[in-house]
């Protein structure tokens, strides 16, 4: 697995870090809960035909410090925005997971040209009392590993501090990434996103892992019902919220078969 090129970005006056690799159309991705410390096996898979352009939230590792200003989710949709087209991403395919997705989503909605394809795995957003989501910021630190991932091994190893890296700044840094998703989607991952689903035009895959523990899988019913554009559900066997990391590979050929 060879090291994506890394670009920084100004953002609403901070640094933030973009990933690039790979060749073929573009194809954003925007992370999920956690934020990417590092590179991983599914975006490889995607750079495998496309051209994977990863830019940081704003808090997310590579993201410094530009949550800290986002007061509302209007401060959110429009640093969302921003930080799409200085990453080159106008108008192109978009993929985003869990937070991400949700974000991603938005922006489809409020700035329909600004995406071609959609395709989202598990997106935060939506809360049904009869059907509530998991609350990831109410769980104990050593629980949420088991949220995430169907496999905890695999999230446990995304967080874990490469060798070399600076023993104080890197767990300031993930919960930095929790205390960023939390500004705009405590609690419960709710920003009442079914009022703007109507305004998505653009086609729509919706990604479930098997075994989420955090969105159930109605959720995706109802982003699809909400969705002006055509919608497409898609589960993914053996994976859990983050379907991306427990099944690189096949969460990526959905993808791909799906922007064609």
């Amino acid at each position: 697995m060879t090291n994506p090129e890394t670009l920084t970005i100004d953002v609403n006056g901070y640094a933030t870090r973009v990933w690039r690799k790979g060749s073929g159309p573009k194809l954003g991705y925007l992370a999920g809960f956690g934020g990417l410390p590092r590179w991983m096996p599914f975006l490889d898979e995607l750079a495998k035909s496309r051209t994977v352009i990863v830019p940081s939230v704003p808090g997310f590792p590579g993201g410094d410090r530009g949550h800290s200003i986002l007061d509302s989710h209007l401060d959110w949709m429009l640093v969302m925005r921003q930080l799409l087209e200085k990453a080159d991403l106008e108008g192109a395919d978009i993929a985003g997971s869990s937070v991400g997705a949700s974000l991603v989503a938005d922006v489809a909605a409020l700035w329909p040209a600004s995406v071609r394809k959609l395709a989202l795995i598990a997106p935060f957003g939506l809360f049904d009392e009869k059907d509530p989501p998991t609350d990831p910021w109410a769980q104990r630190a050593d629980q949420v590993a088991g949220l995430m991932c169907a496999d905890p091994e695999i999230y446990k190893g995304m967080k874990a501090a490469p060798e070399g890296a600076n023993s104080i700044e890197w767990p300031i840094e993930q919960v930095r990434a929790s205390e960023a998703a939390a500004r705009i989607f405590w609690p419960l991952g709710n920003t009442r996103i079914e009022k703007r689903l109507s305004l998505i035009k653009a086609p729509t895959l919706l990604l479930w892992g098997e075994q989420d523990r955090i969105m159930p899988r109605s959720y995706a019913d109802k982003f699809a019902k909400g969705i002006a554009g055509p919608t497409t559900i898609k589960t993914i066997a053996g994976a859990g919220h983050l379907a991306e990391l427990d099944k690189p590979a096949e969460t990526a050929r959905a993808i791909l078969d799906f922007l064609g």
